[in-house]
C-alpha cells in the first residue's frame, strides 16, 4: 500500500512491441494534412526564446505534423503530457524550471494543441482519437525523439494516455506522476444499465447532427472558457486572460470542434484501474484536493496499487496542479525523478 502525504503550500514560488495505430498516411492520401500555423504572438513567445530556451518544434508523424517543445540539455528526460482541451502551453509554468536539471519535452496530442486535428469522417477512421493512438504516438516520440527512457509527468486525461503507453510499451516509460488523473466517469462501464441507451443517443445526437456544432460554438468563447477554468482551478486568479487565450486559441483552429465532439462521445477505452495493475513502473500520484471534476475520495483507491508508490495531496488546489500550484509540483517531480534515476546521463534506447 502506498504511503498517503500532505504537502503544505509554500510561502516562495518558482519563476516562471507492437504500438497500435492506424495504417500509416502520406499527405498526399489525407486531405486534411496541413502544416502547423501558429500565431504570430504565440510564435514570438515560443520559438526560442532568450531567457528560458524553450523551443517550440514541429515532428512529423506518421504524415501528421505534431507540436512540441523542449529544454534543458542535461539530466533525465521528462515528458509533459497535458489534459483534455489542453495542450503543452499548459506546462509553462514547468519547463523552464525543471530544465534547470532535466531535458524537458512537452507534446501536443494529435488532435489538440497546434498537432494536426484529423477528421475521423474524413480519413474513414472513428476510432481515431482513442488512448490507443495517443500511446502509441507518445512511444514513438520517445523513439524518434527523445531517444531515451523518459519519465512521464501526467495531467488528467494525459494520465491515462501515459499509464496505456506504458503498458504497451513498458520498456520506454521510467516512471510515471499523474496529476489529478482522470476518474473517466462517464465510462460506459460506469453507467448505470438504465442510462446506457440514453447516453448512446445523446452521444450520437452531438456527433452526427447539427446540435453537436452548435453546442461547440457556445463553449468555444473567452467568457464559457473563464468560467470553465474557473470552475476546476481553485484559486480563480490564476485564471488570467493569457491561460484562457492558452486554452481558446487551438479550440478556434480547423478541425478542433470535431475532435471535441468525438471525445466526449467516447465512452470505451482503458480504464486508469484496469492499467495500474499492468504497469511496471514507478508510479506517484498527486491530487489537488479541491478537484470538482475528479473527486480526491475516489482517486485514493488507487494508492492500493503495486507500483504506486506515495499519494500525495495538494491542498487547496484544483484539477491542474501543474498550473494553479507549479511551485509545489516541480519540486515534487524533481524529488520523484531523483529517486528513480539511474544517473544523470541517461542511456539512448535507439541507435
Amino acid at each position: 500500500m502506498a504511503m498517503t502525504t500532505t504537502m503544505s503550500v509554500g510561502v516562495a514560488s518558482t519563476t516562471t512491441t507492437s504500438l497500435i495505430f492506424p495504417r500509416n498516411r502520406s499527405c498526399s492520401h489525407s486531405p486534411i494534412q496541413n502544416k502547423i500555423h501558429l500565431p504570430r504572438r504565440i510564435r514570438s513567445k515560443l520559438s526560442i526564446d532568450a531567457e528560458d530556451q524553450v523551443q517550440s518544434r514541429v515532428w512529423n508523424w506518421r504524415g501528421y505534423s505534431i507540436r512540441y517543445q523542449h529544454s534543458g540539455k542535461n539530466g533525465p528526460a521528462l515528458l509533459l503530457v497535458h489534459g483534455f482541451g489542453a495542450n503543452s502551453d499548459h506546462w509553462r509554468n514547468n519547463i523552464s524550471v525543471l530544465a534547470q536539471s532535466h531535458r524537458v519535452y512537452s507534446i501536443d496530442l494529435i488532435g489538440y494543441g497546434y498537432s494536426d486535428k484529423p477528421n475521423p469522417r474524413q480519413i474513414g477512421d472513428h476510432s481515431f482519437y482513442t488512448f490507443e493512438t495517443w500511446a502509441s504516438q507518445l512511444n514513438e516520440f520517445c523513439l524518434d525523439v527523445i531517444k531515451d527512457e523518459p519519465f512521464f509527468i501526467c495531467n488528467s486525461i494525459g494520465g491515462v494516455v501515459g499509464l496505456q503507453a506504458a503498458v504497451v510499451a513498458p520498456h520506454v516509460c521510467r516512471g510515471i506522476i499523474l496529476l489529478n488523473i482522470s476518474l473517466r466517469m462517464l465510462h460506459i462501464k460506469k453507467q448505470p444499465w438504465y442510462a446506457k441507451p440514453f447516453i448512446s443517443s445523446f452521444q450520437r445526437l452531438l456527433r452526427d447532427t447539427a446540435v453537436g456544432k452548435f453546442f461547440y460554438k457556445t463553449i468555444a468563447t473567452k467568457e464559457s472558457v473563464r468560467n470553465i477554468l474557473c470552475q476546476c482551478y481553485h484559486d480563480t486568479s490564476k485564471v488570467t486572460d493569457e491561460l484562457v487565450q492558452i486554452i481558446l486559441g487551438p479550440g478556434l483552429e480547423p478541425g478542433a470542434a470535431e475532435v471535441f465532439l468525438e471525445f466526449i462521445c467516447y465512452s470505451g477505452g482503458p480504464l486508469p484501474e484496469e492499467l495500474l495493475p499492468q504497469v511496471k513502473c514507478p508510479v506517484l500520484i498527486a491530487w489537488g484536493d479541491k478537484d470538482p471534476w475528479e473527486p480526491i475520495e475516489l482517486g485514493r483507491n488507487y494508492e492500493n496499487f503495486d507500483f504506486v508508490e506515495d499519494f500525495v495531496v495538494i491542498p487547496n488546489v484544483g484539477h491542474c496542479p501543474q498550473d494553479e500550484a507549479p511551485h509545489i509540483v516541480n519540486p515534487l517531480v524533481e524529488s520523484f525523478v531523483a529517486r528513480h534515476a539511474k544517473s544523470s546521463s541517461s542511456t539512448s534506447i535507439v541507435n
